[in-house]
């Protein structure tokens, strides 16, 4: 059966962004962040391509995301960081798995799960707000407790790392300050006797704006799949990895006048041809690119007309020569000029990693290059 609506993951294109990635940060080992399903172009088949192009590291945030990829069968060094309590810390240990410390509540936490004696990376706040302990007080309360733990031969402190707000800014004097709060944080390691294996800060903004905080590993997120962090932080030497498209399921000739979708918010200001395009909201489809959005077709663009709806979208096709059943293209690399993901992000108001994480629902799915 042909699918109406798909999802190509070029994987070939994935695994040589990483080697173009890992070029930028010579000396660096590399961590695939292949967390929320692969940025959304699928987790297990990313993680493989991962792997392949020699990833040392794999990174997710959850638990469910951690076991999801042992179960398949990866058995690489792979760091787990976002755990609410009653997280699965003794599967996790039991699998392998190296998590992430934030408090000393949490440490206890990891201790409690498991007699074992188990990996921990521990994640300092240097200014994002978000995981980690703050730097001050709170951290030197997470090393102490580690530092006494490891002593105990309870646990293994195999990294430490941060991560940055703003490496996306060129200018921003935010990502120099939390890198020396980082190298702080180091210090106070080294003063509690702990000598981290892995010191890690930069994600793929980091990798391109702060080369002095690329460290022993850098973590490697939207720029792999080929999506900039950032339209002022273009990424050389990458390329795009996932292509949406779709079937139109029907044409049809309207007159001046006629009002299109929900609410009527496009009007024809003359007679005109529409198609259908059989994805929607349902699909992650943003409703906020309603009339400002582009999809391509033979070398042109055409423009969405009227609201998105929840399986379905109108473009205008004006005098191309569109037929029902005729694939266009949402985002894909631009080999023929259809829009990326970044238009998309512009027209919908949001930025490239919402765009591709979203996807889900009633998309088919293949992979190119799977080894």
């Amino acid at each position: 059966m042909t699918p109406q609506a798909e999802l190509v993951v070029d994987l070939d294109a994935y695994r040589e962004n990483l080697a173009a990635l890992r070029a930028m940060a010579p000396g660096a080992q590399q961590m695939a962040v292949v967390k929320a399903n692969g940025y959304g172009h699928g987790m297990l088949p990313v993680a493989r391509a991962a792997r392949d192009a020699g990833a040392e590291w794999l990174g997710v945030a959850t638990a469910e995301e951690a076991l999801a990829l042992r179960a398949a069968g990866d058995s690489g060094a792979l760091l787990c960081w976002l755990a609410a309590p009653g997280a699965p810390f003794a599967e996790l240990i039991d699998a392998g798995v190296e998590v992430t410390a934030s408090s000393v509540e949490q440490l206890d936490e990891i201790l409690a799960a498991s007699p074992r004696r188990s990996r921990v990376q521990l994640k300092v706040d240097t200014g994002l707000s978000r995981n980690g302990a703050r730097y001050g007080r709170d951290w030197t309360a997470l090393v102490h407790a580690a530092a006494r733990a490891q002593s105990l031969g309870r646990i293994a402190v195999t990294g430490v790392w941060s991560h940055f707000a703003c490496a996306d800014e060129p200018d921003n004097s935010a990502t120099d300050e939390q890198e020396k709060l980082f190298r702080a944080a180091l210090d106070d390691m080294a003063v509690a006797g702990l000598e981290p294996g892995i010191r890690h800060l930069c994600n793929s903004a980091g990798i391109l704006t702060q080369p002095s905080a690329h460290l022993d590993l850098v973590r490697v997120g939207i720029a792999s799949y080929g999506i900039a962090p950032d339209p002022a932080v273009p990424v050389p030497g990458v390329r795009p990895v996932l292509t949406a498209r779709a079937r139109l399921a029907h044409v049809k000739d309207v007159e001046a006048g006629a009002r299109v979708s929900y609410g009527y918010r496009w009007q024809a200001e003359h007679p005109t041809r529409l198609g259908l395009v059989p994805v929607g909201y349902g699909e992650g489809i943003h409703r906020t690119a309603s009339n400002r959005a582009e999809v391509g077709f033979a070398g042109r663009r055409l423009p969405v007309r009227g609201t998105i709806c929840m399986d379905q979208f109108v473009v205008e096709l004006g005098d191309v020569p569109a037929r029902r059943g005729d694939v266009v293209t949402l985002f894909g690399p631009g080999d023929d000029g259809e829009p990326g993901v970044e238009d998309w992000a512009v027209a919908a108001g949001t930025i490239g990693y919402e765009i591709v994480t979203r996807l889900a629902g009633r998309w088919a799915r293949s992979y190119r290059g799977e080894r």
